[in-house]
């Protein structure tokens, strides 16, 4: 049986999450054990790790860093050792160089970029942007299968990850201005939407993850 990591820092959705990823392993067909974790020998031992997030960026990476051994013990499952990794929301948003929210603070730095606050042109966008949104310009990508351009999600955020280099961009969506919906490189990807609450279609993009062999 294999088994995801679902990373609890003290800070995410992470009843939501465990929920939503059971399901999709179950409709994947994938005898999966999720594992709501914060040691270092557990992620190491995970085939797959998700990274949930809310709040603000620098608390989020504080309480990372915080816990002993936690965040190398996922550089190395990562970065050395090619798990497949999901960050969702805020857990995208560390996936970047930096992080602007309240001053500057360095993220975990896979993803250069900086996490900034949402600009939109128009008084009609409001901040945070939250609700339901179609993504665009939807990558071929195996995260992204069976979804395509038009595909609704749920956001709920005032800031965004801008990676320096738009080819790391997966996925994008228009509010007010176009941002990063999705990123990836190699075996890490990020959402800013949440698929725990996307109903049909964030159930199918963790049942892509779930099968996801990078």
């Amino acid at each position: 049986m294999s088994t995801v990591a679902l990373i609890d820092y003290g800070s995410g959705n992470l009843a939501s999450a465990e929920k939503a990823l059971v399901a999709a392993a179950k409709a994947a067909g994938d005898k999966l054990r999720v594992n709501v974790t914060d040691r270092p020998d557990e992620v190491l031992a995970a085939d797959r790790i998700v990274l949930p997030g809310v709040g603000a960026f620098a608390a989020c990476m504080d309480a990372l860093e915080e816990r002993p051994g936690l965040a190398p013990a996922i550089a190395k499952a990562v970065l050395d050792n090619g798990k497949p990794f999901l960050g969702i929301c805020v857990g995208m948003q560390l996936l970047a160089s930096r992080g602007l929210e309240f001053g500057e603070r360095a993220g975990l730095g896979w993803i250069a970029g900086d996490v900034r606050r949402l600009t939109p042109a128009g008084h009609e966008f409001k901040i945070p942007h939250m609700g339901w949104n179609a993504l665009t310009g939807v990558a071929p990508h195996p995260l992204f299968e069976g979804l395509g351009d038009g595909t609704h999600m749920y956001f709920t955020h005032s800031f965004a990850l801008y990676p320096a280099d738009t080819a790391a961009i997966a996925a994008s969506v228009d509010h007010g201005g176009l941002f990063a919906a999705a990123v990836t490189r190699g075996n890490i990807a990020g959402v800013q939407f949440h698929p725990e609450k996307s109903q049909t279609s964030g159930l199918r993009l963790l049942q892509n993850f779930i099968e996801w062999r990078p």
